[in-house]
């Protein structure tokens, strides 16, 4: 990562669909470690990473995706209010991503899910279940393109870390 208390310069341009960001500010210590702990989070999770169409299960990608939202309150509640102060800064770029992009995704999909899971005889299994939801495989398709866009926004926590990463 780098030495953590270089001041670094972020150039960002960043266009999610649901939010944009244009700008340059200059990254402190603060936001640089708090913006590698939520880039560890989400490359980490299946917020960035392929659910295959015959693996894994989107209940379990919702309860993940869910779950960044108190890792970031943790991860922000730490830093201080220095990395959000300004719409130039890690904290508004956080915040801006989970109540424009995560929250909107979760409250159509989850109640979907959970309605579905609800009828759920007892002699079939959750995953099979699941499998033959007639929504299964179009939220599959939104949690892709809501993966492409969240790396785009782990590339992005990359950069103002200042680390080096691949591309996935």
């Amino acid at each position: 990562m780098g030495d953590p208390a270089t001041v670094q310069k972020v150039t960002l341009s960043l266009d999610l669909g649901f939010f944009s960001m244009d700008t340059e500010w200059v990254a402190d210590p603060r936001e640089r470690q708090a913006a590698w702990e939520l880039y560890v989070e989400l490359a980490t999770r299946v917020a960035t990473q392929p659910l295959d169409p015959d693996t894994g299960m989107a209940r379990e990608a919702l309860d993940s995706l869910h779950a960044l939202f108190e890792t970031t309150r943790a991860i922000l509640r730490a830093a201080g209010p220095g990395v959000g102060t300004s719409e130039r800064s890690l904290g508004y770029l956080a915040i801006s991503v989970l109540n424009q992009g995560l929250r909107p995704f979760l409250s159509r999909w989850h109640p979907r899910l959970a309605a579905w899971e609800h009828g759920r005889g007892e002699t079939i299994s959750p995953v099979a279940h699941e499998r033959a939801w007639e929504q299964d495989l179009t939220l599959r398709g939104e949690l892709e393109a809501l993966r492409i866009k969240m790396w785009m926004y782990a590339s992005a926590l990359a950069d103002i870390a200042g680390i080096k990463r691949r591309r996935t």
